[in-house]
C-alpha cells in the first residue's frame, strides 16, 4: 500500500511499487472519465519556491482531473516564507489545510526536511541539483508505454550529466532492470558526479563514457538529452569545440535505430533542432503528456483513493 507515503527519492518505492503506478495510469490513460471525481474533495497544495511550468502545471492538471482542487504558490515571495518562515512550520501550517503537498526547492534535501514535519503525503518535485522523482516517473512510463519493457536497454544520456537531477534519478532508477547499460554523452566538464560513478562501479552496472554522440548513436535504444550551458565551461575554447556534438539533428538521426525513442525533460533550448520534432522517435512532448498521467496515479495512490 502507497497511501500515507512520501516520494522524496525515486529509490522510495520498490519495483513493485512503481509497476502498480504504471499500471494504474495505464488505466487512466484508457479511459480518463472514469477517474474524474477520484479526487473530488481533497486538497493538492503545490509549493514551488523555484520556477516551473511543466512540473506545476502538470501536477496542477492531474488533480483538477481527478476531480480535487489545487491551492499554493509559484512564486515564495508572495507567501510567509518572505517573512522568514521555515520550511517546518509552513509544512505543518498547510497540512491544516491540504491533504497532500509538492514542493520544488532549490536547496537539496528540503522536500526531506518538510516530510520529516507532517503525516501528509509529500512528493519532492525538484530539490536543486539533487532528486526529480516524478520525472524520472513520467520517464520510466513513457519508456514502459513506447518500448513495452524497461530491462534489457541501451540508454543514452546526453549533455549536461553533472548538474541534470532528472539524469541522477533516471540512472538510479533504471539501473534497478535487469540488463540494462548506459552510455554517459558529455564533454569532461560535465561527466556524471563522482558519487553516482561510484553507485554504478558498486554496482557492477555496466556504463560507458564517451565525448560525442556520433559514436555511439546508432547502439542506442533510447537518447536522452539534456541542456549543456555555455556557463557551465571553463573556458570558450571548449564550448565551441564540443557545443555542435550535443545538438541532436536530422543527420544525427539517420545514424540512429529505427525503434531508438528520444526523449527531454525539457525546456529544450537548442540541443534538439526544431526539425527533429517530426521524427516519429522524438517523444518528448508526448512524455510530458505522460508526466500528467503518471503524476494522476501517484495522487490517487498517495491518497489511497485508487480502486
Amino acid at each position: 500500500m502507497l497511501k500515507g507515503r512520501h516520494l522524496i527519492d525515486p529509490m522510495d518505492f520498490s519495483v513493485e511499487e512503481l509497476t502498480q503506478i504504471f499500471d494504474f495510469a495505464d488505466k487512466i490513460i484508457s479511459n480518463p472519465q472514469k477517474y474524474s471525481d477520484l479526487c473530488k474533495g481533497k486538497i493538492l497544495a503545490t509549493l514551488f519556491y523555484e520556477p516551473s511550468t511543466r512540473t506545476r502545471f502538470s501536477f496542477e492538471a492531474a488533480m483538477l482531473r481527478l476531480g480535487g482542487q489545487v491551492i499554493g504558490f509559484s512564486e515564495p515571495n508572495s507567501s510567509s516564507v518572505a517573512k522568514g518562515e521555515s520550511i517546518a512550520d509552513t509544512i505543518r501550517t498547510i497540512a491544516c489545510y491540504a491533504d497532500i503537498t509538492v514542493i520544488r526547492h532549490p536547496k537539496e534535501g528540503a522536500p526531506k526536511l518538510a516530510s520529516m514535519y507532517t503525516d501528509m503525503p509529500v512528493i519532492n518535485a525538484g530539490d536543486g541539483g539533487h532528486q526529480h522523482p516524478t520525472q524520472t516517473l513520467t520517464d520510466l512510463l513513457t519508456i514502459r508505454s513506447k518500448l513495452g519493457k524497461l530491462k534489457g536497454l541501451t540508454i543514452g544520456l546526453c549533455g549536461d550529466l553533472k548538474f541534470g537531477r532528472t539524469v541522477h534519478s533516471l540512472i538510479k532508477a533504471m539501473s534497478r532492470y535487469e540488463n540494462n547499460q548506459f552510455v554517459l554523452i558529455s564533454p569532461k566538464e560535465l561527466q556524471i558526479p563522482d558519487y553516482l560513478r561510484k553507485y554504478l562501479v558498486e554496482n557492477k552496472i555496466d556504463f560507458k563514457e564517451v565525448e560525442r554522440l556520433e559514436e555511439v548513436i546508432d547502439k542506442l535504444d533510447i537518447l536522452y538529452m539534456t541542456r549543456v550551458q555555455r556557463e557551465r565551461f571553463f573556458n570558450e575554447e571548449d564550448y565551441i569545440r564540443l557545443k555542435d556534438s550535443y545538438i541532436l539533428d536530422i543527420e544525427k538521426m539517420k545514424q540512429a535505430k529505427e525503434k531508438m525513442i528520444v526523449l527531454h525533460p525539457l525546456p529544450r533550448v537548442n540541443e534538439i533542432s526544431i526539425e527533429v520534432d517530426k521524427d516519429p522517435r522524438a517523444y518528448y512532448f508526448e512524455q510530458a503528456k505522460f508526466g500528467m498521467y503518471v503524476r494522476m496515479a501517484l495522487i490517487a495512490k498517495l491518497l489511497g483513493v485508487d480502486e
